[in-house]
């Protein structure tokens, strides 16, 4: 069948990826994102049969009231939305939680966890009405895979997997899927320029010596589990990297003085 796409986060990295993966394959796509000059440059940058399938928005998805009006203003050719991609997330500073800043760790849990309730919410009763929907949630390896730093980063994805899991609990008796799609280290995207704050020699050293996943990557895992079957339902996918693993547990020696 062919979807209509809405996308999160459609400005870069995964979100914008997806976009095009879809439109690739003659999919109606609706691009989310806060900056409308990305916007703008994803479409112009589109063969125009492609063009006439994209909607682009500028929406901050932690804008609630907007999110919450989104489904019942949408174009009427758009409407039908088929397949949710909450992707829009970040991750700021590597602070320990004793030196973090609140103001960090308020955009994240807003971000990755409000913003997504509240577009999931936006858009679940029409797909549970229409019979027809999935729902793919961006989450991480660092909801399951603990690190120095990763504090609420880590702790808002991991609301992200067991909402997604709790999700289809409840939609049990409905065709409605949900995925959460949990990334390891990705090279190539704006995460570790946001996370570092506009450093982008520290963010480059992140993935020194390292082949890491790329935004094609993820997308291509996202527009694999929309595609299958529709008796199918992918609950996580977790990839990595072959250069990336898990860390061994931290020993502390000594006296605490």
């Amino acid at each position: 069948m062919k979807h209509t796409v809405l996308v999160t986060g459609a400005t870069a990295g995964f979100g914008e990826a997806t976009a095009r993966r879809f439109l690739a394959e003659g999919h109606q796509v609706i691009a989310l994102g806060r900056r409308v000059e990305r916007l703008e440059a994803l479409k112009t940058s589109l063969p125009p049969e492609q063009q006439k399938q994209l909607l682009t928005l500028a929406v901050d998805v932690c804008d609630s009231e907007k999110v919450d009006d989104l489904a019942a203003t949408l174009p009427i050719e758009f409407a039908g939305v088929t397949v949710l991609v909450n992707n829009a997330g970040l991750a700021l500073g590597l602070e320990p939680a004793q030196k973090a800043f609140l103001s960090d760790w308020d955009r994240m849990i807003d971000t990755n966890i409000k913003g997504l309730v509240h577009m999931t919410r936006a858009f679940l009763p029409g797909m549970v009405e229409r019979q027809c929907g999935h729902v793919i949630n961006l989450g991480s390896v660092a909801a399951s895979y603990p690190y120095p730093g990763g504090n609420v980063y880590g702790g808002t994805k991991a609301f992200v997997q067991q909402f997604s899991l709790n999700l289809r609990a409840d939609l049990i008796g409905t065709p409605v899927r949900v995925t959460c799609v949990e990334p390891g280290m990705c090279s190539g995207t704006e995460f570790s320029n946001v996370r570092f704050k506009g450093d982008d020699d520290k963010a480059s050293k992140v993935y020194s010596g390292v082949k890491a996943l790329s935004a094609d990557d993820v997308a291509e895992a996202i527009y694999w589990s929309a595609n299958l079957p529709s008796h199918m339902n992918i609950n996580l996918v977790e990839l990595m990297p072959v250069q990336q693993a898990f860390s061994a547990f931290q020993i502390h020696r000594g006296e605490f003085s």
